[in-house]
């Protein structure tokens, strides 16, 4: 059997039909395009944020900052020359010990006390140790004393001068004690009564000076310093006038003064009143830089931590006025004035 063959397909309608295929195509295209592997971009969104605050913590009561510690300062007190080498009073607490240096000594090195802000009280001593005399005066006449003075703050001595006159109604005295050009100088003068020495004016002068004032119509006594005034007591005298009160109450009879008697006397310094106690000790012979002299011996015992102990010799040959003046810091400096030389008043 034979095959019957194919009609064969006119060109025209091969050409339309691959016309209609392309047309179908292309109408596929625009309403799906082909995405070549990309993701088309998203729109996009918008975040809305809020900020939230965070709690704060908790947090500890204020504490004030504690104050830095502060190491107290030691103020270098400049040294003080004494306020004479009778200068009895209350001295301050021990100083801490400084190094030592090679700076030149002054008068400021010698043994000194500071002023008490207030008097203190003072117990009576025994009234059997107390003279109970009715006293009679012999002042010395007018002189100059000359004297040594050592004292353990520095090797090298100093000198001093005690000058006294008198005229029979009136009195001045002064003591200086001077090294390297530098003096210190205390001065009395005031009138002479039956019951002894009446000072006026007391004066203690060191670069500047302070006194203190009697004033005996108001019974009081007023004081350059600016201190309060302190009541004025009979018999009153002030540091240095007291010197030549006590020779001249030993003078007048010395008999009456034996070994344990005690004397008061209120004192007046440039600042301050306080009342000094003096004990009656046995007649000593002294070798000292002037000659051998005897000498009565007084002494004022410390009463208080910080208080001097003084020795007073008095010498009949001298009017009863000092031949040896010891003054005994509480830590153990001393200064020593012994007689020297004794010269007519100026």
């Amino acid at each position: 059997m034979t095959s019957r063959p194919h009609p064969a397909i006119p060109i025209k309608w091969l050409l339309a039909l691959t016309a209609l295929v392309l047309l179908v195509h292309v109408l596929l295209l625009k309403g799906n395009p082909l995405a070549l592997g990309l993701s088309q971009p998203q729109p996009l969104q918008t975040f809305t944020t809020r900020s939230i605050a965070p709690t704060p913590a908790p947090t500890a009561p204020a504490v004030a900052p504690r104050p830095p510690k502060r190491t107290p300062s030691i103020a270098k007190k400049p040294p003080v020359m004494p306020q004479s080498t009778a200068d009895f009073y209350q001295a301050p607490p021990p100083a801490v010990k400084e190094e030592a240096h090679d700076t030149k000594p002054t008068l400021d090195d010698v043994p000194h006390e500071t002023v008490p802000t207030e008097a203190t009280p003072l117990a009576a001593p025994p009234r059997d140790r107390l003279a109970q005399i009715e006293r009679n005066y012999t002042l010395p006449g007018s002189v100059r004393l000359k004297y040594k003075v050592d004292t353990n703050k520095f090797p090298y001595g100093a000198n001093a001068e005690l000058r006294w006159k008198q005229d029979g109604e009136t009195y001045d005295a002064r003591l200086e004690l001077s090294v390297f050009g530098q003096a210190r100088v205390q001065t009395s003068r005031g009138q002479i009564k039956p019951e002894g020495l009446a000072p006026i004016r007391f004066s203690d002068k060191f670069r500047s000076e302070v006194a203190a004032h009697f004033n005996r119509e108001q019974g009081k006594v007023t004081f350059s310093a600016n201190t309060p005034d302190a009541p004025l007591l009979a018999g009153a005298q002030d540091r240095l006038s007291i010197l030549v009160q006590l020779a001249a109450m030993i003078a007048g009879d010395p008999a009456q003064f034996q070994p344990a008697t005690t004397l008061a006397l209120q004192t007046i310094g440039p600042r301050d009143t306080d009342t000094w106690l003096f004990t009656v000790g046995e007649e000593e012979k002294l070798t000292l830089p002037g000659g051998e002299l005897n000498a009565l011996k007084l002494v004022r015992n410390p009463r208080q931590e910080f208080d001097q102990k003084v020795e007073l010799w008095l010498a009949p040959a001298l009017g009863y006025l000092p031949a040896r003046i010891r003054i005994t810091e509480p830590n153990g400096d001393f200064i020593d004035q012994q007689w020297l030389a004794t010269e007519p008043p100026v």
